[in-house]
């Protein structure tokens, strides 16, 4: 019998993980993700807000109840326990009402970004499945296709001698927007980060399809992957597997090469 691989329930305000996967950050933590099997953590700012235990909720705040989005999360994860749950959330995508005004708080506006990007609005799934883990010992996250494909893909890279690493997969809006506001903080302005980074909203890796892909020994998310051992392999190898590099040189998003980004999209799909 095969063991069904750990699932991340996204709600809009609110994650709920599966409490093993994550690391503790205080003695107290450690003892209750020890004995639980659900952690609540908040999207905006990776706040852990409370753990799922046999007998009841464990809140890690002070008035958890009027945490937006709880309510909502733990009524979901009363669904989890019916069997055919993953089935019935597979497809489906978290609403995009509240992304205008995070794009406001940028000084964009959704549908002229889009016409001068030519990227679509991408919504975030209710389901992705674990994927393994990232160079950096975290959780990588992908909606169930691309994660399987990624496995597939990284087994046969290393049949061939070739070692492949995630460096990041799914992004909510909240964590995309949180990227702009520590590059605002560094100086930069909003135009210089979209040359790099999608708007919130606007990335592949909002919809668990997408992954930045390295190899041991490259610094991460840098041109220089296109000299390696692993790109010339993905070059000649990831179209069979499902994988297209989204943003080559001079591609028409604007946005600047991109040799490690990688987004699943089978030609039947």
């Amino acid at each position: 019998m095969h063991r069904r691989a750990p699932l991340l329930i996204n709600t809009e305000a609110v994650e709920l993980w599966p409490a093993a996967l994550l690391r503790a950050r205080s003695n107290l933590d450690a003892r209750l993700l020890a004995r639980a099997q659900w952690l609540l953590r908040r999207k905006q700012d990776g706040r852990y807000l409370a753990v799922v235990l046999d007998h009841g909720v464990h809140s890690l705040v002070a008035r958890l109840p009027r945490e937006p989005g709880v309510e909502a999360a733990l009524a979901l994860l009363e669904q989890a326990r019916a069997r055919p749950f993953a089935a019935t959330l597979e497809d489906h995508w978290l609403p995009l009402a509240g992304l205008q005004q995070r794009l406001q708080q940028l000084g964009l506006d959704a549908d002229a970004y889009a016409q001068d990007s030519g990227l679509p609005l991408e919504a975030e799934p209710c389901l992705l499945h674990f994927a393994g883990r990232d160079r950096f010992g975290r959780p990588l996250w992908l909606r169930r296709a691309a994660a399987q494909g990624w496995r597939r893909m990284r087994l046969h890279a290393a049949r061939d001698g070739v070692a492949l690493d995630a460096i990041s997969g799914f992004r909510s809006h909240a964590y995309q927007l949180g990227i702009f506001e520590c590059k605002r903080a560094r100086g930069l302005s909003v135009a210089e980060i979209l040359k790099v980074n999608a708007a919130p909203g606007f990335s592949e890796h909002h919809r668990g399809d997408a992954l930045d892909i390295g190899t041991p020994g490259d610094a991460p998310a840098e041109e220089t992957f296109e000299a390696t051992e692993a790109f010339a392999w993905l070059q000649a190898h990831a179209g069979g597997h499902g994988f297209r590099l989204s943003y080559p040189r001079d591609n028409p998003h604007g946005i600047v090469y991109e040799p490690w980004h990688w987004c699943w999209a089978p030609a039947n799909d």
